[in-house]
């Protein structure tokens, strides 16, 4: 083993940061380089990290070149901003529980340190220490029978509410269940993962709830978790309210209790493990006996990582998907509780996630012009229909914007109408929706009438925080009502100025917007300029959705290639059909099987795959670069949900089919 030591660095020099100290003062791979703060003439600095350099501001530690890796101690509202800057500055990171607010931004994290090679880890720091490797091997070893619940929980009392305090303030992301709540959540993951054989297990199910005070925190709370293998986890956690904080795990023979095991039951300095088995009414006690520094383990364990080239925690510290799993948890605790703190709603989140401005509206996605369209439009159409909440969505929309993305996908049904709210959430807040085109969508079944246009269009402007749509699609047909009636009512929005671009049908045949331009060149009414239909290397076979039409067809693709109408196409890589969730010996998946396989489609799909080979990209981006070379005007819908999904379809425009290519992909 080498004898280079990984230079630490500390931002945010609290009382966590002055145990991280101990721990790398008493590591065997860590040293302490520096410490930045806001405000180095603070008189505490010197008495708790004597000798230590002190630097001026968090930026200039992360450019400091004597500084290797950065442990983040600063509130849980900076943990996503520092932890993501660190990695653009390169330096590897140790962040303090919670990583960050959420699963997604805990995502964005991740993603960023991938992009950049370096480490990241979250500080749950008994995870490293030998207590819990003794506590796991009881477990696995059958000390107790089969294990079927498991209680825990961590819980202090403030004694006073103070609503400033980081404690409960909603600004801070105060409350139980990020602060300590985590600690509970990730020992009976852990616990239920070893039985199964496993580093951890993610629950089945999580249903929490909790007393909140007046910030909208929670003073307590407890979730129950269950288990795939039918184990039930107790979790508790309080700043309100002084629990036993006691681990028990209870088997078919007996029990096991650790008092305080995020301490190994020892002080914060020297951690002397005590594991309580109780079995047959008697009980044995276990102890560790160990005399190193507590938060020495995990000083080491994030430094041998980074010197051995591994970017995250081997088991059994938290792993990226240990974090990630962690996180839903949580998320979905908070969520029963009814918690949404207030950084994270639109009227404070008007920055990205690192807390820059939104950057210009320019990169990897070209522009193009669209046919009744004034304004220049991406050549991708983001989908966003997943996202629940703004803080969660708003990560992935300022992405595409700084990918230059600009067009939105919207309808009037998705996510209850939730996905327009969240637009217009975000629009407002980033201040771009001149530059943004927005897509609308309404008249979805049963309700395929035109008197139902103008109402839903109202509702939809209102949510978009808009005064207009650029693109508008009925979004069903209802062959019962004359096509005439259609046209009158989009028109008339068109007059009034609440569609300023092309409109048209989604799912809607060629016949019926045949019949559509024709009446509105007879009528001198504003003619249909655009489609949204399924168009993709793989043609539809059955409807997925009631109603859905394809424009894969021969027939379909000509008359757009004769029309040259607009198609923004939905589901335009296929659902799947070309990863690796799809093959011709994979028939699990009712729906890929139902809508995509027969030979013709395999054919294409194994060209595709031919062809990413020779290219060096995978069949996905070869699908998604078909329908961009497609010789009408093409928009594909993508639909990410993750920044690495984002940029995976990006890869798209790294390739630019011929029309030979073209053809030959769609042999067969």
């Amino acid at each position: 083993m080498t004898d280079k030591k990984i230079r630490w660095g500390i931002i945010g020099p609290g009382s966590i940061a002055k145990a991280f100290r101990g721990g790398i003062e008493n590591s065997q791979h860590g040293v302490l380089a520096a410490i930045a703060t806001r405000d180095p003439s603070r008189p505490s600095l010197a008495q708790d990290f004597p000798g230590v350099r002190v630097v001026k501001g968090y930026d200039a530690l992360l450019a400091d070149p004597e500084i290797d890796a950065v442990y983040i101690a600063v509130p849980h509202t900076g943990h996503a901003e520092w932890a993501i800057k660190a990695a653009e500055a390169g330096k590897h990171v140790l962040v303090e529980k919670p990583l960050a607010l959420s699963a997604h931004e805990i995502d964005a994290v991740f993603h960023a340190h991938k992009k950049a090679g370096t480490f990241a880890g979250e500080a749950f720091m008994y995870r490293l220490h030998p207590q819990v490797k003794q506590l796991l091997d009881l477990i696995k070893s059958g000390a107790v029978g089969e294990v079927r619940m498991i209680q825990s929980s961590f819980g202090f009392s403030m004694g006073k509410f103070q609503p400033q305090h980081r404690l409960f303030a909603s600004e801070l992301a105060g409350g139980g269940i990020l602060d300590v709540g985590g600690y509970p959540v990730s020992m009976a993951r852990l616990i239920a993962g070893a039985t199964l054989g496993k580093p951890f297990a993610d629950p089945v199910k999580v249903s929490g709830t909790a007393k909140l005070n007046d910030e909208g925190t929670d003073d307590w709370a407890a979730a129950l978790l269950t288990f795939e293998n039918g184990i039930v986890a107790q979790v508790s956690c309080a700043v309100m309210a002084n629990l036993d904080n006691v681990l028990r795990i209870h088997g078919s023979e007996g029990r096991i209790e650790v008092p305080d095991f995020w301490f190994a039951n020892g002080n914060r300095d020297q951690g002397l493990g005590r594991i309580d088995v109780i079995k047959g009414g008697k009980t044995e006690t276990l102890s560790v006996n160990e005399t190193a520094h507590v938060y020495s383990f995990e000083a080491d364990a994030a430094s041998l990582a980074i010197l051995e080239g591994r970017q995250e925690f081997a088991a059994p510290g938290m792993s990226w998907a240990d974090s990630l799993g962690n996180a839903r948890v949580l998320d979905q605790w908070r969520k029963d509780a009814g918690i949404e703190y207030s950084v994270e709603t639109p009227g404070n989140r008007t920055r990205t996630l690192d807390n820059r401005t939104l950057g210009p509206n320019t990169g990897i996605i070209p522009k193009r012009s669209i046919p009744g369209l004034a304004k220049p439009a991406s050549a991708v159409a983001l989908g966003f229909e997943d996202f629940k909440t703004f803080a969660s969505g708003a990560i992935l929309l300022d992405a595409f914007w700084e990918k230059g993305g600009n067009v939105f996908d919207t309808a009037f049904i998705y996510g209850g109408g939730y996905t327009e709210k969240l637009f217009g959430q975000w629009q407002k807040s980033r201040g771009v929706r001149e530059e943004a085109v927005v897509i609308g969508k309404g008249a979805h079944s049963p309700l395929v009438y035109p008197d139902v246009i103008a109402k839903q269009l109202t509702q939809s402007l209102d949510r978009l925080q808009t005064d207009y749509v650029d693109v508008y699609f009925m979004h069903r047909d209802n062959l019962d009502v004359p096509v005439g009636e259609f046209v009158d009512a989009m028109d008339a929005e068109v007059k009034a100025g609440r569609i300023r671009g092309p409109f048209g049908g989604s799912n809607w045949t060629k016949e019926r917007l045949d019949e559509a331009i024709a009446y509105a060149e007879r009528t001198s009414k504003t003619k249909p300029q655009a489609l949204s239909n399924n168009f993709a290397l793989a043609e539809m076979l059955d409807p997925i959705w009631a109603g859905c039409v394809t424009s894969s067809t021969p027939d379909f693709k000509q008359w757009l290639i004769d029309r040259q109408v607009t198609n923004f196409s939905w589901s335009s890589q296929a659902r799947g059909f070309f990863t690796d969730l799809a093959g011709r010996d994979k028939r699990d998946n009712e729906e890929l099987v139902r809508v995509w396989y027969n030979d013709q489609n395999f054919g294409r799909r194994d060209r595709a795959i031919e062809l990413g080979k020779q290219l060096g990209h995978s069949p996905i981006h070869i699908a998604l670069a078909y329908v961009l070379a497609q010789p009408f005007p093409s928009v594909p819908l993508i639909g990410p949900r993750r920044l690495v999904e984002l940029e995976d379809s990006l890869k798209a425009f790294e390739i630019k089919l011929t029309p030979d290519q073209v053809k030959w992909l769609e042999q067969g």
